[in-house]
């Protein structure tokens, strides 16, 4: 669960900016000489970057060059007031985006080899409501502030902090995430390199349901997420923490859920998404939680060693031991280091070139198969991610259909990072068999491809085989229909497996929240039905001609699996459920194949 905030000793000033601050971006800062840079150049694969609080008047420049970090992350950006959609930085509308605004400094930075990061959102924004996603009702609007931050400055990447309050603004969460996927294609459209980094709060096992829904709304609105920084630190659990492991059962944690969410990568691409920012020295909650000098290299050789793609810390203000004892200060660890210690023990993290020397995408399907009776259609989400440097247009296309079997996309060009849904249609003419059908992606940088087995069963033959299959089993008609289900549930977009929407079941302690669909399928066959469910106590299974079912309880998405043979009459009822009063459940992309 997200850990609850305390007031601190400081000045209301002091403490609403450090808690903004509390979420880290990521950001690329370097020491030298003033000429102009290199536009949008990227970041390196892997970066140290630390953060520079913005609100504190301290100069970048000047704090990078004394504690010889290249890379910072620069917090925050946020509105002045709630409703507006201008950004200033903190807010203050005296530090407009603008040249004007730190412009030299960050240009020196660049110029020198470095990169800045800035940072939008914080606890202070997020718990008040100038989080520009928050803030700004209008998705356009909120697209071009970030545009306007990239252009301004020459960035590679832009860092959403999202937490507190912004972290149940459902609205928020999806215009965010809107806005994130017309600036990806804005950047593509204009041969420009672009990151965008969520930084939230964790657990020691992983994201909060609540931060874990951010991440599944971005793969539902088509936003690429490049990395996924979690906040190490402020458990607020009442244990003791040794805080370099927790940031490593923290951090497996998150890499299980990008997992799920992103079923395509590989490994090295999971780690390569996950950042992680430390609070070094006493954090807010107090001594129970410090992160020591020996931390530092225990959790610098496991970041390495994983190939992560950020580590951070909060904040260069902080890296000192000013104030021995002292817990949660802005401006030192409240431990006894030396003067930089922590900048200079993270600093050989940063390797690896940028990625604008190739642009890589790949294809999946939210399920490998289906069956159909001759007569009718099935469909299934087409996934494209972003695996290196930017977004391309990707154009979709089917082979491999046999006679009588039209493949259609809607839509059939998406930006990598989207979705379509492909509809497999039959007529009644069409054979029955089993037929493999390949969706292949085509973009600049290459093509990419996934099978599909379409199986069509017959409409005659005596009542041996049905005339029906699953309709609607991954909900991307917007509505449950055909399905029937209980008062309180609901289609949704805010969590969901694959496609844009998803099923919400909602037990009561009076019922589970059945949704059910009467299907007709070929008699005495066998038959695999799968889902995508997420909750406690979701079930998923069959009634009538055949009966079995299958459950599990996990905050994350999981698929079930279960095998029936029909009777003679081949009618079934496919159910999903949750349990009594055991909270909501989530399902998503069913699948009912033959064999």
């Amino acid at each position: 669960m997200l850990r609850p905030r305390t007031p601190r000793a400081l000045t209301a000033a002091c403490a609403a900016a450090f808690l903004a601050a509390t979420s880290a971006g990521l950001v690329a800062l370097g020491a030298g000489s003033a000429s102009a840079a290199t536009t949008n150049t990227p970041l390196p694969a892997h970066v140290f970057a630390p953060y520079w609080e913005a609100y504190s008047g301290d100069d970048p420049l000047a704090e990078s060059q004394a504690s010889g970090d290249k890379y910072l992350t620069a917090a925050f950006l946020q509105t002045a007031t709630k409703g507006s959609c201008t950004a200033y930085w903190n807010g203050d509308s005296s530090q407009p985006i603008s040249t004007s605004t730190w412009g030299s400094d960050f240009a020196t930075i660049q110029a020198d080899g470095g990169n800045v990061i800035p940072s939008f959102g914080g606890y202070t924004a997020d718990d008040t409501g100038t989080d520009i996603a928050d803030s700004c009702t209008s998705v356009s609007s909120i697209a071009a502030v970030y545009e306007s931050v990239i252009t301004t400055y020459n960035v590679s990447r832009i860092d959403l902090d999202v937490e507190d309050n912004s972290l149940t603004n459902t609205a928020g969460i999806t215009r965010r995430n809107q806005a994130v996927a017309q600036v990806e294609s804005w950047a593509a459209a204009n041969n420009r390199t672009i990151q965008f980094s969520y930084t939230m709060p964790t657990t020691t096992s992983g994201l909060a349901s609540s931060g874990l829904a951010v991440l599944q709304n971005a793969v539902a609105e088509g936003a690429t997420v490049s990395v996924a920084n979690i906040m190490t630190f402020d458990y607020y659990d009442g244990a003791t923490h040794e805080m370099a492991n927790d940031t490593e059962t923290a951090a497996a944690g998150l890499y299980s859920q990008l997992q799920t969410l992103y079923p395509s990568y590989s490994s090295t691409q999971l780690w390569g998404m996950i950042g992680i920012t430390e609070m070094v020295g006493i954090d807010d909650y107090g001594a129970a939680e410090t992160f020591t000098t020996a931390d530092a290299s225990t959790v610098l050789n496991w970041a390495e060693s994983k190939g992560i793609n950020t580590l951070s810390f909060w904040a260069l203000e902080r890296d000192n031991g000013g104030c021995v004892g002292t817990a949660g200060s802005d401006s030192c660890s409240g431990i006894s280091q030396s003067t930089w210690f922590f900048s200079n023990a993270f600093a050989p993290f940063t390797s690896g070139s940028g990625t604008t020397s190739s642009n890589g995408f790949s294809v999946s399907l939210s399920a490998s198969s289906g069956s159909v009776a001759a007569g009718s259609s099935t469909t299934a989400t087409v996934k494209t991610a972003v695996t290196s440097g930017s977004a391309q247009s990707v154009a979709l296309t089917a082979s491999g259909a046999p006679s009588g079997v039209t493949v259609s996309f809607s839509p059939s060009s998406v930006t990598a990072g989207s979705s379509s849904t492909v509809t497999f249609a039959t007529t009644s003419a069409t054979a029955a068999g089993t037929y493999p059908i390949t969706v292949t992606g085509t973009a600049a940088s290459g093509t990419q491809s996934a099978t599909y087995t379409l199986t069509v069963t017959s409409t005659g033959g005596g009542g041996t085989t049905g005339s029906g299959s699953l309709v609607n089993g991954n909900f991307e008609t917007g509505t449950a229909s055909p399905w029937t289900c209980q008062s309180g549930d609901s289609v949704q977009s805010t969590t969901v497996h694959g496609g844009k929407y998803a099923l919400k079941v909602v037990p009561t302690s009076s019922v589970t929240g059945e949704c059910d669909q009467a299907v007709t399928l070929a008699a005495n066959t066998k038959y695999t039905l799968t889902g995508w469910v997420e909750g406690n106590y979701a079930f998923i299974g069959v009634s009538g001609g055949a009966s079995t079912d299958t459950w599990s309880s996990s905050s994350s998405w999981n698929q079930l699996t279960l095998s029936f043979t029909t009777g003679s009459s081949g009618a079934v009822t496919v159910y999903i459920h949750g349990w009594y009063g055991q909270g909501t459940v989530y399902a998503d992309d069913f699948t009912l194949t033959a064999g």
